[in-house]
């Protein structure tokens, strides 16, 4: 027998012309064909679409969407025979062609779908009847619930009533991992426009698709298709951990000692406390500067892009001493770099081993321009921040991405994967979160403070856990930001939240609002929202819940009616009469905690909104996101944990808040004097002020006490602590006192205070509503913040810059965080008056400029005109920066340091060159005039100065006047030695030199 070896020769390749792609040449016909053909192949017996007969009755049929590649079928309906005839598809562009060509006249039009069932193969199998044996198991194993138990056997006693199966399962032949099932609906919608309805079941990612409802929403459909293959393949249902291809949880590694030794398996990513130690430390040692490089954000050609990925650590940093890492471990081999413009596909990426601790390193180097999510998407920091910016202009990762697509014309990732790729680029950047405004400070005089309550996140509230007794209200607020910052890296390393170890759920116990690290006195802050259980209370503390009772039933007002009445009937209440009627008894029943938290969910969705506390500058300085109803203690939680508490408070429920939060601490009462009011309650102030005649002037907002009371504010020196309605709020009161509490009554606060600022921000936050209301609580918490930190930098930057254009100077920011000028040591010796005057504005006004000696020197020292010499040649500060403007001339740094400074016509050199000139002449004996150096060219057009001006009162004396004229390269000395020729100066008759 031979041992000869048979080569298989290599395939041949070609390029193809119109998209440059490269190909096996003997496919490159069909690839021209089907991608850049222009003339659609007719449908056939031997090309059409895949097709299955669905109902036989009414004529549905099951068909391919497209020719290439897995989609969902849809629906097609030909019904040629009884009495009713009807040839549609269920497409929306077939639609529109049909009415096109209709409208052109072409009567005989069919789409690809219609067509292709001409060719759809007899199937001579019965209907399958699903049973309700089967269905009561799903409920025994709690798949679905009773109630859903009863739909299904409605909707299959439908089926039966009209002759038409109830699900159907569609197989074309695909041979995929998706199971479709077509099922019946009862009702005619955009999703079943012909009856029915696909249910799409993906086996590998264990995943049900409705076109009704959410993937993880259920829905009748997605229980009817459950129901159908669990009668028809079980084995489906075993609890089996899928695979993917792409990702390779076991290396192999040989001992180092011995390497015949029994191979161990090493599993990748990590699980429970290695993944925590994994993140934690992303966290310590991976963060990316707040201010990346610009070279690093702007746009990179993608065939630069390094293609194996490998993480820079060679020694274990948790190990002691120097313990050398593994050799690179393959990841993936076919992860991507998804970029501006396109995506870089087979990236190889790799990780390393401690071999003695078995901590995991894998590449996260930002150095390089790229950002690590899961080791098989890798993200531009370009993309980034590209992602952020359409973020802050109120455009999802999703919707920024699908511009994307079709301005590429590229198909990017799964775009749930780059939006947790974005979130994980934002938890490892270095921001500050500082929430401190540049004009107020860090510790604000002055708050505004309310409720966005339409920014909601998804939460079961029956779910939270009531708190230990011992419980008393205090959150370790670093720990808490620190655990979601944890849960959004370790989505890195997982296929699904749902077994995220560091997963942060809303809870009494562990759930922190967000103040600045300077702003709040310590990390442990106040959340007492477990308070609102409390089903009795006192008298006092009973405005706490009025206020959250109120809102509800005015947010109540806005249902229509029979939404009202289908929540009045869930709530166990008599559904019937008017919607005022509805109103009055669902308001009774409201009392009870219990209907209370049903009404609230349905009403305001799951959580209570975010409340905010901001300056009245648009600075957020505090943000809570709410479990439960809004109510005053939330606002009282964030004031009670401030360091200093302000001094002012605007609120559309002042009088809720201060008998809430002095009730809280009658030891030293928070809001006083005259509680919270601006005077005493007495008739003839409270006659006074509505009739607007009284007015209490709080200087100390302008101007600190001094001497400052005991336990001031820092930046007022005031210990008075008032609170006052908002200017939409203050006439809803019903109590005559609160006429004290208005702002208008304060000269320093009325209009010049906007007490509406908050309400302008919600106005903005209303549009991100769409997308941050469907993330998951942490992820809705993370991203609010990160939103709210980059309007914050926005607003702070542009007051910078204000201050900057006013001042000319270098501003920097003061010990409480307020911006201040960069002081100037001047020495106290110099007598300002002596130098700095009206004589010095008209010397140095550009119209009164003149070439002689007044012009350009002053004879002594100036410090202050050095100051500004030295600033107007700073080449670090801008170069368009306007230094200069008389009239309708402009001069810019770049005028001034184009004059030749530091060159060879620098003005300092060549006087100090003439002056050298001037002492040799003197040390001759000689009595010389040399002109200043800028003065000749004054001589010349435009200008024609008279050259007399310059001379000196007895020229006639000297021996030489020296006049310097520069050339290209080097000065010229014209000397008129006026002591040898013996002429007489004189304006009109001049003799040449």
């Amino acid at each position: 027998m031979s041992n000869q070896k048979i080569f298989k020769s290599r395939p041949k390749r070609t390029t193809c012309t119109f998209c440059n792609l490269i190909v096996n040449k003997k496919n490159i016909k069909k690839h021209i064909e089907r991608r850049h053909s222009s003339v659609n192949a007719d449908v056939t017996a031997n090309h059409h679409l895949p097709s299955q007969c669905i109902d036989r009755n009414n004529g549905i049929f099951a068909v391919g969407r497209t020719f290439s590649g897995f989609s969902n079928p849809i629906h097609v309906q030909k019904c040629t025979w009884g009495n009713k005839h009807h040839v549609s598809c269920e497409l929306e562009q077939c639609k529109r062609a049909a009415e096109f060509t209709r409208r052109s006249g072409l009567m005989g039009f069919q789409c690809i779908h219609v067509k292709s069932i001409s060719y759809c193969p007899i199937s001579s199998e019965p209907d399958i009847t699903l049973k309700e044996e089967v269905l009561s198991d799903m409920v025994k194993r709690k798949w679905i619930s009773e109630n859903t138990k009863k739909i299904c056997l409605v909707r299959k006693q439908k089926a039966e009533s009209e002759s038409c199966p109830l699900s159907q399962e569609v197989s074309l032949g695909n041979g995929t991992s998706k199971i479709c099932v077509s099922v019946l609906e009862t009702s005619i919608s955009y999703y079943s426009r012909l009856g029915r309805v696909i249910v799409c079941f993906d086996k590998k990612r264990n995943t049900w698709h409705c076109p009704c409802s959410k993937p993880r929403n259920s829905c009748p459909h997605k229980s009817i298709a459950k129901w159908h293959l669990n009668q028809t393949q079980p084995e489906l249902f075993l609890k089996v951990r899928s695979t993917d291809s792409d990702v390779f949880d076991i290396f192999v590694e040989s001992g180092p000692q011995d390497i015949h030794s029994t191979e161990k398996m090493i599993l990748y990513p990590p699980e429970k406390k290695d993944l925590n130690t994994m993140v934690l430390y992303l966290l310590n040692n991976k963060k990316l500067p707040a201010v990346l490089p610009k070279d690093l954000c702007s746009p990179q050609n993608m065939e630069t892009l390094p293609k194996h990925l490998i993480p820079i650590e060679t020694f274990c940093t948790v190990c002691p001493g120097k313990i050398p890492l593994s050799d690179p471990i393959l990841i993936s081999q076919k992860a991507k770099i998804v970029t501006f413009t396109g995506i870089l596909e087979d990236v190889t990426t790799y990780c390393k081993r401690c071999g003695l601790c078995g901590h995991f390193y894998r590449y996260q180097e930002w150095a390089e321009g790229l950002h690590n999510f899961d080791d098989h998407t890798i993200l531009t920091l370009h993309l980034c921040t590209f992602l952020r910016q359409s973020v802050q202009n109120h455009t999802a990762v999703g919707r920024a991405l699908d511009i994307l697509e079709q301005t590429n014309q590229k198909k990017y990732l799964n775009h749930d994967s780059i939006l947790h790729g974005y979130l994980h680029f934002e938890a490892l950047t270095e921001h500050n979160y500082n929430f401190s405004c540049v004009h107020c400070g860090i510790h604000p005089p002055v708050v505004i403070m309310d409720l966005h309550k339409k920014g909601v996140f998804s939460m079961p509230v029956s779910d939270i856990e009531d708190p230990p007794p011992q419980f008393e209200g205090h959150v370790d607020i670093e720990e808490f930001w620190q655990s979601v910052d944890q849960e959004i890296v370790c989505r890195g390393f997982l296929q699904s939240n749902r077994e995220n170890p560091c997963k942060v759920s809303p809870s009494y116990v562990k759930w922190a609002p967000w103040i600045g690290p300077l702003t709040r006195a310590s990390k442990k802050v106040l959340n007492t929202e477990y308070a609102k259980l409390t089903a009795k209370k006192s008298v006092v503390e009973q405005a706490d819940i009025d206020i959250s009772e109120e809102r509800l039933s005015s947010e109540l007002m806005n249902l229509k009616v029979d939404a009202l009445r289908k929540l009045v009937k869930e709530c166990g209440v008599d559904s019937k009469g008017s919607k005022m009627d509805l109103l009055l008894r669902l308001r009774e029943e409201m009392k009870t905690r219990s209907t209370y938290d049903k009404v609230f969910q349905k009403v305001w969705g799951a959580s209570g909104g975010w409340a905010v506390i901001m300056c009245p500058c648009g600075i957020v300085n505090s943000v809570k996101f709410n479990i439960r109803a809004e109510s005053p203690r939330d606002y009282a939680d964030m004031l009670l944990s401030f360091k200093h508490f302000p001094n002012v408070v605007i609120y559309d429920f002042a009088r809720g808040l201060v008998t809430h939060t002095n009730f809280r601490e009658p030891e030293r009462l928070p809001f006083s004097p005259f509680e919270g009011r601006v005077a005493a309650a007495t008739p003839e102030n409270i006659a006074s002020a509505k009739r607007g005649e009284l007015k209490i002037n709080l200087s100390w907002l302008q101007i600190k006490k001094d001497p400052p009371d005991l336990n001031g504010h820092p930046a007022t020196g005031s210990a008075e602590h008032y609170a006052l309605y908002d200017t939409f709020h203050q006439y809803n009161t019903k109590d005559e006192k609160d006429a004290l509490r208005l702002i208008g009554l304060v000269p320093e606060l009325c209009g010049w205070v906007n007490s509406q600022i908050v309400e302008q921000l919600f106005s903005g936050m209303r549009k991100n509503n769409y997308f941050m209301n469907s993330l998951s609580p942490a992820s809705h918490i993370f991203l609010m913040r990160n939103i709210l930190h980059h309007h914050n930098e926005k607003v702070n930057q542009q007051a910078l810059e204000d201050l900057k254009r006013v001042s000319h100077g270098d501003v920097t920011l003061d010990a409480h965080g307020k911006a201040t000028l960069v002081h100037v040591n001047i020495p106290k010796d110099v007598d300002m008056a002596d130098h700095c005057g009206e004589q010095c504005e008209a010397l140095t006004m550009t119209s009164n400029l003149m070439p002689c000696r007044a012009s350009w020197t002053l004879g002594v020292h100036h410090p202050l005109q050095e100051q500004l010499v030295n600033y107007v040649l700073d080449e670090d500060r801008p170069m368009n920066e306007l230094i200069v403007k008389d009239g309708q001339t402009c001069l810019t740094r770049e005028n001034f340091v184009s004059l030749g400074l530091r060159r060879e016509m620098d003005s300092m050199v060549g006087n100090a060159c003439f002056r050298l000139i001037k002492e040799i002449f003197q040390h001759q004996g000689k009595d010389v005039y040399i002109v200043d150096l800028h003065i000749p060219p004054t001589w010349l057009l435009p200008s024609s100065c008279d050259p007399f001006l310059c001379l000196p009162l007895d020229p006639q004396k000297k021996d030489a006047l020296i006049f310097p004229l520069w050339t290209p390269g080097h000065f010229l000395l014209c000397v008129c030695c006026t002591a040898h020729c013996l002429w007489t100066i004189d304006r009109i008759n001049r003799p040449g030199c």
